[in-house]
């Protein structure tokens, strides 16, 4: 499963779902969109909105969710751990 996590600095929904993930290990790449306007370019391309954390998942897109909401997704999807 390829997860990427488009996340802003500081965003409190943000550090709870890398919390969430570090306790859980799971493997994801972080794209930090304040910093960087081609990941936020990218952000906005994909969800159609500029909120965070939006997830990138194989493909399917999570625009502006939290860690309940991911949670429930992954296992759903059986992630390990979930």
């Amino acid at each position: 499963m390829n997860i990427i996590l488009y996340t802003k600095t500081g965003c409190p929904w943000c550090i709870g779902v890398l919390d969430l993930f570090k306790e859980k290990n799971v493997k994801f790449e972080e794209r930090e969109v304040r910093s960087n306007p081609v990941y936020f370019a990218e952000l906005v391309a994909k969800s159609g909105q500029n909120k965070t954390p939006t997830f990138d998942i194989d493909g399917e897109i999570i625009a502006d969710s939290d860690k309940e909401q991911i949670s429930a997704f992954l296992k759903k999807k059986n992630y390990p751990g979930f």
